[in-house]
């Protein structure tokens, strides 16, 4: 078994795979509607959405399989992302990276192996999208597309996911924010209004003029019900 070479970006790599956030959450019907495509299209009992980890690749979508992931030594899609196209291995078998495999020598004995590298949109192969057999087979120039396509697909739904992601912090952050500030506001805007307050009751005996009275009581009537009334506390 001839274990896949680790990527020379694999740190950036890495972290564009967990930017998605996505790693250990559960199963997606959009995603698994592709998965199940898959299977069908390249005519294969399994098919998966595989993301290569630091040590594993977990599955986030599959079919025919149990398992939800494997060591990232035995995994073929190791080798996907090494590749800037369709990866395959028509028979394990008969390839000396791959005959003594564990993933072939037991279960799910594969034969037959094609995978197409999820690439980010910073250009990183964060996993793959692959099919599986139990029997040697060659897909066709169709099969091959279609597995490049629909893995695209993928990465435009993880890409979204990341998006929302953003969103939500960024609406968090903006309704943190003007709370900070309500409250803020809303202890000066009664600090002034009490003073106010005050002045105004001592208007008469401090001799204040009638113009002088009547801008303190705008004052009053302003903060009260305008200002205060607009501020969200």
């Amino acid at each position: 078994m001839k274990k896949a070479e680790i990527p020379n970006n694999e740190e950036n790599r890495l972290k564009a795979l967990r930017e998605y956030k996505v790693l250990d959450t559960a199963a997606e019907a959009n995603l698994d509607e592709i998965t199940q495509l898959v299977s069908e299209i390249c005519e294969t009992p399994i098919a998966l959405i595989s993301l290569i980890d630091t040590n594993r690749q977990w599955f986030k979508s599959k079919v025919g399989l149990d398992v939800d992931e494997t060591h990232r030594d035995i995994s073929f899609c190791s080798h996907a992302i090494l590749q800037e196209d369709v990866f395959e291995v028509q028979d394990a078998l008969e390839d000396e990276r791959f005959f003594d495999n564990p993933l072939v020598t037991g279960g799910p004995k594969i034969r037959h192996y094609s995978g197409a590298p999820l690439i980010s949109s910073g250009g990183y192969k964060v996993g793959t999208i692959c099919a599986i057999s139990d029997k040697p087979k060659k897909l066709t120039d169709l099969q091959r597309k279609t597995l490049a396509t629909l893995g695209r697909q993928v990465i435009r739904q993880l890409e979204l996911r990341r998006e929302l992601n953003v969103l939500k912090l960024l609406n968090d952050s903006k309704d943190n924010f003007l709370s900070d500030i309500s409250h803020e506001l809303h202890t000066q805007l009664n600090a002034i209004i009490g003073f106010n307050d005050v002045v105004l009751n001592s208007a008469e005996a401090e001799g204040f003029s009638e113009s002088t009275t009547s801008y303190l009581q705008n004052i009053e009537t302003g903060g009260v019900n305008c200002l205060l009334s607009l501020i969200p506390y």
